[in-house]
């Protein structure tokens, strides 16, 4: 390939700020440990291929390693290779590729192409470490023009319905693939920390890009369920003024049932069909009971996990969940909402605005 051709890019900013879709060359096991938002893993080597290659180059060097590299990539499957590379291009012209640290892979991948197709592809330079280390760069407060406001309320209030609706907000348990309670995992795990961060700060490089004045997010704390937010940006998030959404009781019972029982039982039965689904969901919210159970004391763990037992037999024998909501009112009313009380008692945040969920949607409206 012409070095002429070969086209290389430290604009990172425009590949988050304009999603330009990306070719990840690395091994799948390299991209699961942590990759760019949006990326497609269509390697060069497989994982094994890798390590034959990786071990070459430690016992007789490197000229030694790309030469196995070769020969393990060539005939029909380097004509795979680059067929899989070049049907992605034709949908995604501008695509630009990347491997490790934007080296040989890279290069190779993008003078394979160059010959099939004459298209001359753009390598992220430095590849994936050097685009990982401007995101983690752009972690750090300073970063942020923003303010923070923090979008407060009761389990089951809406916050993340609200937030939703908001151009201006950061959804960090969407990011993190949790619910951000207890009970808030989905039956597909969460990200790795890398890939968490990862889209974290995709996140907030766009929001920055919007120009917009406030940066809403959900009262989470540090952790969202086992991922978590570097301490410094946390900080700076909690410092941001409190917005309170009220929500009654009977209605966050409501949204509280669709989610974590409707909702998520479908997820389970789409997965493992209805008898083995809903039984895998039964097993899933003893559990989660049983992770608060010190904190709920001997007598109101033995009350939700009666509640929870009547219900799900009741829905065996007549296939109504209805009687689900008694035992999420009950531990919203015992549980949920005295937690919230404390916690809120020891915010130094001043409440700058309350309200059901049109007044604060159109407080924060107007705020952007």
């Amino acid at each position: 390939m012409d070095p002429a051709m070969d086209w290389t890019s430290s604009d990172f900013k425009k590949v988050v700020v304009e999603n330009v879709f990306l070719i990840d060359v690395r091994a799948p096991v390299e991209f699961a440990s942590g990759a760019i938002p949006g990326a497609l893993n269509l390697p060069l080597m497989d994982d094994q291929q890798r390590h034959r290659v990786g071990k070459c180059h430690k016992e007789n060097g490197p000229e030694a390693a790309v030469k196995l590299g070769y020969k393990l990539v060539s005939g029909e499957l380097k004509e795979e290779r680059i067929k899989a590379w070049c049907d992605l291009l034709a949908d995604h012209p501008d695509a630009c590729l990347y491997c490790s640290r934007g080296g040989l892979r890279s290069k190779i991948a993008a003078a394979w192409i160059f010959e099939a197709a004459g298209k001359s592809v753009v390598r992220l330079e430095g590849g994936y470490k050097a685009f990982r280390n401007y995101l983690l760069d752009h972690l750090r407060p300073e970063w942020l023009s923003s303010r923070p406001i923090i979008l407060g309320g009761r389990t089951g209030s809406g916050k993340t319905n609200l937030l939703a609706r908001l151009e201006n907000a950061v959804d960090l348990e969407k990011l993190a693939h949790h619910r951000g309670s207890s009970f808030g995992q989905f039956l597909t795990p969460q990200p790795g920390q890398a890939d968490f961060e990862n889209r974290l700060a995709c996140a907030l490089i766009k929001h920055e890009a919007r120009g917009f004045s406030s940066l809403v997010l959900e009262d989470e704390g540090r952790h969202v369920g086992k991922r978590f937010l570097p301490k410094e940006l946390s900080t700076y998030f909690a410092s941001g003024s409190l917005v309170i959404l009220e929500t009654p009781l009977q209605e966050r019972a409501h949204n509280t049932f669709a989610e974590y029982v409707l909702a998520a039982q479908a997820e389970y039965e789409a997965e493992y069909g209805q008898k083995n689904g809903r039984e895998r969901w039964f097993a899933g919210m003893n559990l989660s009971v049983e992770r608060i159970g010190k904190r709920l004391g001997a007598s109101l763990l033995r009350q939700v996990k009666n509640l929870l037992e009547q219900a799900h037999e009741h829905q065996v024998r007549s296939g109504s969940a209805v009687l689900h909501r008694r035992w999420i009112e009950f531990l919203l009313r015992e549980y949920y909402d005295p937690m919230y009380d404390y916690q809120i008692e020891k915010k130094n945040n001043s409440i700058v605005f309350s309200g059901d969920a049109a007044a604060v949607s159109a407080y924060l409206q107007a705020r952007r």
